[in-house]
């Protein structure tokens, strides 16, 4: 019998959350995601010594003024640590909009564009990337635009339906619910232990992928933000998951026969209408734990942001 990686392969796309290359060239997945979070562990590895100095040199050529320098270095280190990665995959590589401009749907558009143009810059077509945007109502809009530009997108820090439902209304190509982090918000507030089975995280994105399956929503499910392998395998069959190498390899060492979780029925629901601002805003409102952990998510992201401009910011 095969390994569970290999069978969960069969079933679903799977996709790794690092920008270790490493890693990446071990567990040969078809698509990568990284964050900020995940380019400042990178920063630290040896291969990425010379792209820290790559996109200091590139951003000190394209102008004097420091700020920018600053953030078109960090741009174009992200955008290169995504291009090694591009040639170790045959799908896309998710790339993210700075979390400071989540409330800010031009400066995401500007930003968005930056980093498809430095892609193109290094022969990367827009087919081969992802944009990914927080899936606050402004970063949802941005993407809107985006996606009528054939600049695709991947929603992150998505932790309600409410959230998911404005992405497919808008368009997007894929969304990343978060299961972990769901999960790590009911353990501390209930302070109950929670089975794959009962796992909110899990069943958050279950929700979601019939839900656009039963009304014909073409956006990609791709649950992320993993704490162990049970909730892993408690989603399989969803269009697509992006896992931790560290979970990764846990499922090659496993053997066993593979449940499929999620099926596509086919549609069955018409589509309702459309979202708007308002309902968003309320439906997040009424729910402390989307509230809270977009909120979080947004917060962290730009602290690690900050953390690799300062390493960046040495080499300028």
């Amino acid at each position: 019998m095969s390994d569970l990686l290999s069978q969960l392969k069969a079933v679903t796309t799977v996709v790794v959350d690092s920008g270790d290359l490493g890693a990446i060239e071990q567990f040969r997945p078809v698509d990568a995601t990284t964050n900020p979070s995940l380019l400042l562990n990178a920063s630290q590895l040896d291969f990425a010594k010379p792209l820290l100095a790559q996109a200091a040199a590139y951003a000190k050529a394209q102008t004097q003024d420091s700020a920018k320098q600053l953030a078109l270095a960090s741009d174009k280190f992200a955008v290169d640590i995504g291009t090694a990665i591009s040639k170790l995959v045959p799908g896309r590589v998710s790339t993210e909009v700075d979390a400071r401009l989540s409330f800010d749907t031009n400066a995401t558009l500007e930003k968005a564009r930056q980093l498809v143009h430095l892609y193109q810059e290094n022969g990367i077509s827009t087919e081969r990337i992802l944009i990914k945007i927080a899936s606050t109502w402004e970063g949802i809009q941005a993407a809107r635009v985006l996606e009528q530009e054939g600049i695709q997108c991947n929603l992150t820090l998505l932790f309600h339906m409410a959230q998911a439902r404005a992405c497919a209304e808008a368009g997007v190509y894929l969304i990343s619910p978060f299961v972990g982090r769901i999960l790590d918000w009911y353990k501390a507030n209930t302070k109950q232990d929670y089975t794959a089975e009962t796992d909110p995280g899990v069943l958050s994105v279950r929700e979601i992928y019939h839900f656009f399956k039963a009304h014909g929503y073409s956006t990609v499910v791709m649950g992320a933000s993993f704490r162990n392998i049970g909730e892993v395998l408690a989603l399989a069959g969803c269009d697509r998951l992006t896992i931790s190498p560290a979970l990764l390899d846990e499922l090659s060492q496993q053997t066993g026969q593979l449940e499929v979780k999620l099926q596509d029925t086919g549609v069955s629901n018409a589509k309702p209408i459309a979202l708007t601002e308002q309902e968003f805003r309320w439906a997040l409102n009424e729910d402390a734990m989307a509230t809270e952990k977009l909120a979080e998510g947004i917060r962290k992201f730009a602290i690690d942001q900050r953390k690799l401009e300062d390493v960046i910011r040495a080499q300028l």
